[in-house]
Formats: structure tokens, sequence, C-alpha cells
């Protein structure tokens, strides 16, 4: 189509055909005009409302610049560079953010507002022409029908002048909203190339204002201090790439372990296990009673702090106190068909927690840390080196041992009564022995006995035709009257470490040789669980009461207690050698090694002097002499045992001494 300069406004009177089609090409164009210049504005409100976003963003930016300080970081390495420079950068930020605030206020003015105006001037102008010259034109049509339909014959003067002014009027109309409307379709094609022009024009003076002011304010003072930004950025970025180096490095050294490092009992043929350990760490399983019967496990982290016994729950800030260490005793249990539990008891003999470890060596480890903390190894000076001493004492006989350096003379009242003699009411004790060596005290190859179980004993029983001993290992309380009058009773928590039979009891290294050989092969076989139960030392017996049911596992008489002694070093390990009877004729020797919650020289003290009661109820001026050289209480009784009661002896219905009544 060619080119159209503008409407004649000399044909608008004519209302041609031609005429109304060169107005259609100028409606179109002012209809693509309008939606043009409406999608333009949108596009530059778009930008305005960036520009005004800018300066909000700028402006919380600052803010949260300066709030860096006041935030409670835990790690505060270099905060004091970073604080300073975000100071500065906050300053920078404000200065930016006026600069932003002018750019958006000139930009509302000089590109914003001229398209607005545009388009609410021009081009509705021309939209209000177009519907009052379509008005006019129907006017006209209409007026014109009627003049053509006069009748020609009957010819009224009258009407014919009313049609005729009518149709005057509704041309003259048409004919002046025509050149208004022409005039204006003209007016808008060089309105429309200034509207386009003119907010883009604003535009860029505004941007380039903006980049002047911005250029003049920080050129100068930026460019030392942005420089010396970038050298710090750089340094720690270099710092960054050499840690990450050597993280890389410690990664690919972690995961090339072997693959046993992630499965737990790998080694559960051979371990290797840590006995010396006098602190430990790490998670267990713990038991909780949510019911009489109903129980549940919970995975903690434990670890041990001096004496006690510590637990974190995981997200934990501190760990809390879950047991006393001190003087407590721990062994393995079976419990609930799982493996690896063990259970901490305390002094006075209750079941404490029950645990339960991953792995076999974490087990064992557990129980050989926790008893040596229960010795109260950690308050000494050198600690790791005491329970290196004391765990190779109960591995000795761990290798044959063909001859014993002989010991020192123990101050404890450990002694040989089987060969000892009364002169003058006193016990005289035999010349020294020579010590023999090992296989004459213990055959080679004799088997160790860890439960309590005595058949000799039920057998001796048997065949005394006296009481027999309850096939449930049970004995009423009425099968030992004597303890009701004996002049002795004292009672010691214990736990059985194992028994065998030995070939002599003609000295006390027997013993020592057997609390060698049981506690090495518990080591050897892994074997921690023990039998704990109450012993009652009498005038007239031993007895092993079980704690809950109170009934008698095990009885000795004092008169086939030949030998008797608590270990030099380890003072808790206390042994006696028994004398039975057998049915062919002859006798048997067994050493019995139990450990107790307290000193074994206290149960040594008891036994001594048990049996000076029965050597001097021989003679009632000794028995009466040895009554007056003892203390009385506040009740009448008297006072056997020259310490006071231990806490941890667990004495029935009252921690005490030995006492006897008057």
């Amino acid at each position: 189509m060619p080119a159209v300069d503008k409407l004649l406004l000399e044909e608008a009177l004519q209302d041609s055909p031609q005429t109304r089609s060169l107005l259609s090409v100028f409606e179109e164009d002012a209809g693509t005009l309008t939606d043009y210049t409406n999608q333009l504005l949108q596009a530059m409100q778009r930008v305005y409302g960036a520009q005004n976003e800018m300066c909000l963003a700028t402006q919380q930016l600052s803010k949260q610049l300066l709030a860096y300080e006041k935030q409670n970081f835990a790690l505060g390495k270099g905060d004091e560079e970073v604080i300073s420079t975000l100071h500065y950068f906050s300053k920078v930020v404000d200065e930016l953010n006026v600069l932003h605030t002018e750019l958006a206020k000139q930009l509302a003015d000089t590109m914003v507002l001229p398209i607005i105006q545009f388009r609410e001037k021009d081009l509705t102008e021309v939209s209000t022409l177009k519907d009052l010259f379509g008005l006019a034109s129907s006017e006209h049509d209409l007026s014109m029908a009627k003049y053509s339909r006069l009748p020609k014959k009957k010819e009224n003067e009258k009407v014919k002048a009313e049609i005729m002014k009518e149709v005057a009027a509704a041309r003259r109309k048409q004919h002046l909203s025509s050149l208004q409307y022409y005039c204006a379709l003209n007016a808008l094609q060089y309105r429309k190339r200034v509207a386009m022009m003119e907010p883009m024009l604003g535009f860029a003076h505004g941007q380039i204002n903006f980049f002047k002011k911005g250029a003049e304010m920080f050129s100068q003072s930026m460019d030392g201090f942005l420089s010396s930004v970038a050298d710090m950025v750089q340094s720690i970025q270099v710092e960054l790439e050499v840690e990450a180096e050597k993280m890389r490095a410690s990664q690919q050294e972690l995961l090339s372990l072997d693959e046993a490092v992630y499965t737990p009992d790998f080694d559960v043929a051979a371990p290797q296990i840590n006995r010396n350990l006098i602190q430990k760490a790490g998670y267990l399983n713990l038991r909780n009673k949510t019911g009489l019967v109903s129980t549940t496990w919970e995975r903690l982290y434990f670890f041990t702090q001096g004496g006690n016994l510590m637990c974190q729950p995981r997200g934990a800030v501190a760990g809390g106190l879950i047991q006393d260490l001190d003087n407590c005793s721990v062994m393995a249990v079976d419990c609930e068909d799982r493996r690896y539990c063990f259970q901490i008891t305390t002094p006075n003999g209750k079941a404490g927690i029950i645990l339960q470890a991953e792995s076999r060596k974490e087990n064992e480890e557990w129980i050989c840390a926790i008893n040596n903390i229960s010795r109260q190894i950690y308050l000494t000076d050198n600690p790791e080196a005491v329970a290196i001493k004391l765990n190779q004492t109960a591995l000795q006989a761990v290798t044959p041992i063909t001859s014993f350096a002989k010991k020192q003379e123990s101050p404890c009242p450990s002694q040989n009564v089987k060969g000892s003699e009364m002169e003058n009411d006193k016990i005289v004790p035999k010349a020294t022995v020579v010590i023999p060596e090992a296989e004459q005290l213990i055959a080679p190859g004799t088997p160790i006995q860890f439960d309590i179980v005595l058949p000799a004993t039920e057998f001796l029983d048997q065949n005394r035709g006296g009481r027999r001993t309850n096939p449930f290992g049970e004995t009423e309380d009425a099968t030992f009257p004597e303890a009701e009058d004996s002049l002795l009773q004292q009672m010691f928590i214990v736990r059985f470490l194992g028994s065998m039979a030995v070939k002599t009891d003609n000295t006390t290294e027997v013993i020592y040789e057997a609390m060698r050989q049981v506690l090495a092969a518990r080591a050897i076989h892994n074997i921690f669980r023990m039998t704990e139960s109450h012993l009652m030392v009498t005038s007239q017996t031993l007895r092993l009461i079980d704690p809950q049911t109170q009934v008698t596992r095990a009885n000795f008489e004092l008169t086939s207690v030949t030998q008797f002694a608590a270990h030099q070093e380890n003072k808790r390990l206390v042994g006696f050698v028994v004398r039975l009877p057998e049915s062919t004729g002859g006798e048997s020797l067994s050493t019995y090694v139990f450990e107790s919650n307290s000193e074994g020289e206290k149960i040594c003290y008891a036994i001594n002097l048990g049996k000076e009661i029965i050597e001097v109820q021989k003679d009632p001026e000794a028995l009466a002499q040895l009554m007056l050289s003892m203390p009385l209480t506040n009740d009448g009784k008297y006072i056997l045992l020259n310490d006071q009661p231990d806490d941890n002896d667990g004495s029935p219905s009252e921690n005490r001494g030995a006492e006897s009544e008057a």
C-alpha cells in the first residue's frame, strides 16, 4: 500500500467511498498504535517498579550488613575484619540508595508520565471523535432516507421544507465531526513519533545522570578499599583451597580403610581387647522398664568421668550422672535373648542398670574399664600403670609357672590352721614351710568350676544320714539352727569366681596359685559373669546365701576350712581351702576363690576369729577371758572385729561388725 500522508479535509463533506476507505486505514493505524502504547507502558512501568524495588532492596541490604555484628555466632574466627568491611559497605549501599531513589523519581517524571499522557489525551481523543463521527453519519443517513421518501404527486411544501431543514442540519453536523476526526487522525501521525521517543530520552538521561553521580562519588574513594577487599577474599580463597585439599586427602584415606571398620563385631573370633582402660566412651543400649514385664531399649552415648558413669542423649549439650562406679561390681548377663549385655551392681548388692554393647570387644572393654574404675584406680598418681599391674596379676597364669618367688609376709590374718597348736590360749604357728613348686600345689590340667554347685558337699550330707540338701539348691532356714546360737555372725557380699581341686593345704601359696589360675582362665575364656552371694561367717560354719531368696546355696563346716588368705595386691580377692571326706574313705581338697565388696582381710579375720571361738569353747575359762577382752555395744553384744563395720558388708537388718551376745 502506498504511503499516505494525511486525510484531505476538502473531501470530508462529500464522504465518498474512496474517502471512507482511506479513513479505515487511518483508523486501523490508530488501533494498532493504541495496543502498542499499552504494551510499551507496561514495560516502562515494570522498569520503574524495578527501580523502586531496588531502592527498597538497597535499604534493606544496608540494615542487614549492620546486623551481622549483632549475630551470636558460635564460631567467630576472623569476624573483626568482616565486621569492619561490612560496616564500610553499608555506608556505600546507603549512598547508592540515595542515587537509586533519585533515578526512580526521574524515571517516573520523564519516562512513565509522558507515555501515560499520550495514551490518556491523544489516543482517547481520537477514540471519542470516532464515536461522534459514527453517530453523525447515522443521523445523516436517516434524514436522507426521509427526504428520499417524499411523494411526487401529493407534494406537501411544509413537510418538504421540514425534511430539507433536517437533512441540512444532519449534513452540517456530519461535516463538522468528520473535519474534527480527520484533523485528530492527521495530528496523531506526528504525536506518536514524539510519544515514542520522549520517554526513552528521559530514561537515557536518568541513567546517564545516575552513572555520572555514582562515578563521581566512588571512583576516588572506592578503588583502594575494593582492592584491599579483593586481596582479602583471594587470600581466604587460597586458604579454602588448601583446606579443601587436606579434607579431600583425609576423606580418601578414611574411605580406603577396610570394610571391617563399618561392620560391628567383625573381629568376634579374636578381638584385640584393652583391659587397662580407666576411662571409656561410646554408644550403648540402656534397658528401661516400662511396666511389670515390658521393657524398652534406648541407644544413648555413655562415657566415664572420674568415678561416675555419665549419659548424654543425642542433641544434648552436656551429660548427666547415671551411676556411681566406686566400689560397684559389673558382670556379663543374659538379658532378653540379647548379645553382649552386662549389669552394674551397686556396692550394697542391689541390681543396677543393664547395658548392651554392639560387639564383643566393646562389651569386654566396658566391663574391664568399669572394674578398674570401681577399684578407684583413677585416684592414684599413675592410674594407667596401676591398671596394667593389676591386670598383669590376673594374667600371670597364662604361661606355665615352675617356681614361685617367696612372697613377703603379709599382715593379714591368713594362716595355716591345720598345724597350729594351742599354748597359753594363743595360736602358735609352725615354722616357716619351704614354698613348693606349682605342680606340688595344683595338678596340671585341673578343671576349674565357675559355678557354685557343690556335688561333694551334697554327697557328704546324704551319707551323714542327717539333713538332705534340697535338689533345687535351696535350704530352709530351720536347717541351720546353729546360726541363732552362734557367738559370731558376720555377713559379707561376695561374688564366686571359681573353685578347683588342689593337692595340698599345708601353705597359703596354694590359694594364691588357685587365684592366679582362676583369674587367668576367666580372662582367656572371656568369662565375666559371676554369681553374687552373701557369705555368712559364724563360729561353726561358712554359709553362702542367695541374696534374693535368702536360701543357702552352700554350707561349709568351719572345722573343714584348713587354709584361708586374701590376695596381697588385690585386697578384694579372698580364698579358702576346704577338706571334705569322700565316699571312698579318702579326703578331697578344694580351693574356693571369691571377690568381696569389702577387703578380703576382714573375711579372713572373721574366719580366724570363728576358729578361735571353736578352740576356746573347749575351755570355759579361756572362753570367758576371750569375751572379757572384747568391747560391748550399747545393746549388750560383743564387737568381735577390731575395725568399724564396712558400708559394703551388707549385713542383714543392719550394717554392723561381727557381734556376739553376752
